[in-house]
């Protein structure tokens, strides 16, 4: 590692630099486009901004780079003139099929090498690429044979095991739509979601294992298949030893129920091969939804060819993950980042689908179990690590040093990067990472979402970290930030809304159901601020001129507007990570202005205090207060400091299944508007105690 420099910028402490840039595949790549285009691209900044002028060349560079396998060729990469809405089409006239280019990557280890490593608080399960292949054939012909074709959906209530990845595999080698719900989610949120998508067949874990204790599902099921008259068939996977099902409470009202082994009994006598169908680039793939944090989710439909590409270049070019790299990913099957983790398998990495909690100790003299997934990156050998920014904040907090453990310390030295995406990742945490976790790895914080399955900031293996920031722009993804009014202020250093202007592969296919009502949901959630030619994603950031770097500030729904001055929440969040980690576990700081009674906007802090400072119950001590508003008043500006600071009610931050703090919905309580939370809040009991805390003040 060189050594580290600092630039004009605070935030832009450099912390990492790559040791061997000339070695990787994004410094091959640059170098193939300078010859085959008589370019001179000498640095990352120059191979993006001839991505974005460029993006017929750049994504036919891709494709030929990452080793897209399709049966027929393209006639036509990308019209020039074509506007982001409605979609456009991306190599017309190819036929693929992405099942088969996670199941047979150009470069793939030999059969008998590991594709997936299964594993659970307790349990290993590894897979070889030749018995995952069968696995897959034999899921596929059982589908067959009751029935799936192009088009079906195919339901998963299953959790991150190497099951789901065959299921999944099965169902979009046939043309089929998948969409996963973990089975830590309630009834009414998986219902919410399925019932707007009929699926013909529904896959389901028997039970869960968290923290030591096993949770059975055989209650859940039986609500979810009654409030679906679709389904044909229902497939119970033994996701655990000790958990039973009754399968006459499950069986659908016009089908049939069984577990896994009966399902697959007639497959298992068939010489059928596995067969591709060979679909066009736009061809579904995968349907994930919205938050739905108010209102109900929409079903986001993802095509075969923009995730596949946009995976593969995310993989290859910006993670630097090569054949018989192990990627890690702690996911459920319900965020993006598992189907993000799953397709590394057409670059021939091996991935690892965790099944548990992130905290289960190995050993009582380990405490806690902060040290748990440190293990597990030393056991399993695992080169590219990938976690929410959550986890590291609460390993943070417990002033965690893997390599000098006073229990069995780790060496991690295998480890080549750290990905961190869900939420913005504190400047703090960035130190914390390098001084106390490792000094010498790429700390990818990334960035991007449900709507594009993919990134639009994403880590570069060419570039330095700087603290924290983002990397880079991801190659390709014509990202700027606009001002209210739809002036772009990229260049500026000023904070503004994310936005797109050049069109790009992984864009949803359509949203459900097809038709009118589909497509008017699509063009409402992406270009209904600035028109057709932007898409405006939802995030408030600003770009650093000087690095290139990104920094996220939070929703830009949850912007903070007091006296005109816009800021986002989460430089409030890291002031308080930074100062009070010891007092405070989090926070949540809001935007408030009613109708017809405030003239201005206030600025409302919401503490969620640590349980030791929760002695005198839920108050907040005046002094606490002060020290809050004189830290952000020092670090930020006194326009920062909150006009209300207050404990949170109930001492509960509402949040969505995969950890999001839901800021929308607690803004809306808070401004007098009557909303419908939806069962995407995980914990949304505790909204009716921020209906009371409004109604009070």
């Amino acid at each position: 590692m060189l050594p580290p420099s600092t630039t004009g910028l605070a935030e832009a402490k450099e912390l990492w630099q790559p040791s061997a840039p000339e070695k990787t595949q994004i410094h091959q790549f640059k170098k193939l486009v300078s010859q085959k285009y008589k370019l001179q691209l000498e640095t990352y900044h120059d191979l993006y901004k001839w991505s974005v002028t460029e993006p017929a060349q750049f994504w036919e560079e891709v494709w030929h780079y990452t080793a897209v396998k399709a049966h027929s060729p393209y006639s036509n990469v990308l019209d020039p003139n074509a506007p982001l809405y409605p979609k456009p089409r991306f190599f017309e006239g190819s036929r693929l099929n992405f099942a088969e280019n996670l199941l047979f990557p150009e470069n793939c280890p030999g059969d008998d090498q590991i594709a997936i490593i299964g594993a659970t608080e307790s349990d290993r399960e590894f897979v070889t690429w030749k018995e995952l292949r069968e696995r897959v054939r034999i899921c596929a012909n059982a589908m067959r044979q009751n029935g799936v074709t192009i088009g079906d959906r195919i339901a998963g209530f299953v959790g991150n095991h190497v099951n789901a990845v065959v299921v999944m595999l099965a169902a979009t080698s046939i043309g089929a739509f998948w969409t996963a719900i973990s089975p830590d989610s309630g009834v009414h949120a998986v219902l919410e979601r399925l019932v707007q998508i009929q699926p013909k067949l529904l896959f389901a874990d028997n039970g869960s294992l968290y923290n030591g204790k096993v949770h059975p599902t055989e209650s859940k099921v039986v609500e979810i298949v009654a409030g679906l008259p679709s389904l044909e068939r229902v497939v119970i996977l033994q996701a655990t030893k000790s958990a039973e099902l009754d399968l006459k409470k499950i069986q659908p009202v016009n089908g049939s129920a069984s577990v896994y082994k009966s399902f697959i009994v007639e497959a298992l006598n068939l010489d059928t091969p596995l067969k591709f169908e060979l679909l066009e680039p736009d061809h579904p793939v995968y349907i994930l939804y919205s938050s739905g944090t108010t209102g109900a989710p929409k079903p986001i439909v993802h095509g075969a060819l923009g995730t596949l590409i946009q995976h593969k270049k995310e993989h290859v070019l910006h993670s630097d993950i090569r054949p018989g790299d192990r990627l890690f990913y702690y996911t459920t099957t319900t965020w993006m980042m598992w189907h993000w983790l799953v397709s590394a398998l057409a670059s021939g990495a091996t991935i690892i689908v965790y099944d548990g909690s992130p905290f289960r100790p190995l050993d009582v003299e380990d405490g806690k179990g902060e040290i748990a997934m440190a293990r597990l990156i030393d056991e399993l050998q695992i080169t590219h690590f990938g976690t929410s920014a959550k986890y590291l904040s609460i390993i943070e907090q417990a002033s965690l040093n893997p390599r000098s453990h006073p229990h069995r310390p780790v060496n991690l030295e295998m480890l080549r990067a750290i990905f961190s995406t869900a939420a913005p990742l504190a400047p703090s945490t960035f130190d914390y990472i390098y001084s106390s976790f490792h000094p010498d790895i790429m700390l990818g914080s990334i960035t991007g979402g449900t709507d594009i399955i993919s990134l639009f900031g994403a880590s570069c293996p060419i570039l330095p970290v700087h603290r924290g920031e983002i990397q880079c722009r991801g190659l390709g993804m014509a990202v700027a930030t606009f001002d209210y009014a739809g002036n772009d202020i990229t260049a500026t250093n000023e904070p503004g809304d994310l936005v797109c202007t050049k069109p790009f592969p992984a864009q949803p296919v359509m949203f459900w159901p097809p038709g009118p009502e589909g497509s008017e949901k699509y063009r409402k959630s992406y270009f209904d601020v600035f028109g057709p030619h932007i898409w405006h994603h939802g995030d408030f950031l600003r770009v650093n001129p000087e690095t290139g770097g990104l920094v996220m500030l939070g929703r830009s729904d949850g912007v903070l507007k007091p006296a005109g001055v816009r800021f986002g929440s989460a430089e409030i969040y890291n002031v308080i990570l930074k100062h009070f980690s010891s007092e405070i576990e989090d926070s949540l700081c809001i935007g408030r202005r009613r109708e017809g009674i405030d003239t201005d906007e206030t600025v409302v802090l919401f503490v969620k205090l640590a349980p030791e400072s929760l002695a005198s119950g839920l108050q907040i001590s005046q002094d606490l207060i002060g020290r809050i508003q004189a830290a952000i008043r020092k670090e930020l500006s006194a326009r920062h400091v909150p006009g209300i600071i207050d404990v949170c009610p109930g001492n509960e931050i509402p949040v969505t299944s995969n950890g999001k703090k839901v800021e929308n919905a607690v803004k809306q309580i808070l401004c007098g508007l009557n909303i419908k939370t939806s069962a995407s809040v995980a914990n949304a009991a505790c909204l009716e105690w921020y209906r009371k805390w409004a109604a009070e003040h």
